[in-house]
């Protein structure tokens, strides 16, 4: 009994696990979509936008970095980060 009740608990948690990242996925998904369609990439590939890329001035360029930056930073990236910032302070 005890086993089985583990193995359900196990389960249920492993689902749970799965259907986090898929969602996570999808978001991830739709942002890259949204990103094509707001900068007009017809091909939607990686080359595709790195030629949108290639055609882009400085600023452009910038916005679309911090875009990336913010939508697929590291949670634990970030506090290691600011640790290494308050040490060269």
């Amino acid at each position: 009994m005890k086993n089985s009740v583990l193995k359900g608990a196990l389960g249920a948690l492993a689902i749970a696990g799965v259907a986090m990242i898929v969602k996570k996925a999808a978001q991830r998904k739709r942002f890259v979509k949204g990103i094509f369609e707001e900068y007009g990439i017809k091909e939607k590939s990686p080359f595709g936008l790195a030629d949108k890329i290639r055609e882009m001035d400085e600023e452009q360029y910038q916005e679309l970095k911090g875009k990336f930056r913010k939508e697929f930073a590291s949670r634990c990236h970030h506090r290691f980060e600011k640790k290494e910032n308050m040490t060269e302070a």
